[in-house]
């Protein structure tokens, strides 16, 4: 078993603690799914939100999720003009045997933008 590392991201509509909340539950639920990852893969995950979300912690939807022995981390990215705003990301680290080639990464809504070569 190695480590690998796994990128998401998710746009919200507007700074609200239930749409934020939201949207990164489904980001995380999305990154589960299509890896086939379980709970006990997950090693740590960091979220990182742009400087206009600031209704809630995203680390709190993964709370919700179960994963309450997983070592969450929130944190703020920095603010470059002209980024894509209100968009929730996240850097999962799991325990997993593929090769990183086979790592799929998600990128949902309007966060596809970020990373068109890997929007699914």
């Amino acid at each position: 078993m190695g480590v690998q590392a796994v990128r998401g991201a998710v746009q919200v509509d507007r700074d609200d603690p239930a749409e934020v909340l939201a949207a990164t539950r489904e980001l995380l639920a999305e990154v589960v799914r299509r890896n086939g990852f379980t709970a006990d893969d997950l090693i740590s995950i960091v979220f990182t939100v742009t400087p206009d979300l600031t209704s809630c912690f995203p680390a709190s939807a993964a709370r919700d999720l179960g994963l309450v022995d997983v070592p969450l981390l929130c944190a703020t990215e920095v603010a470059v003009p002209g980024a894509l705003p209100r968009v929730v990301r996240l850097l999962a680290h799991v325990e997993s045997d593929r090769p990183r080639s086979a790592v799929r990464h998600v990128y949902l809504r309007g966060a596809t933008r970020l990373r068109p070569d890997l929007a699914a």
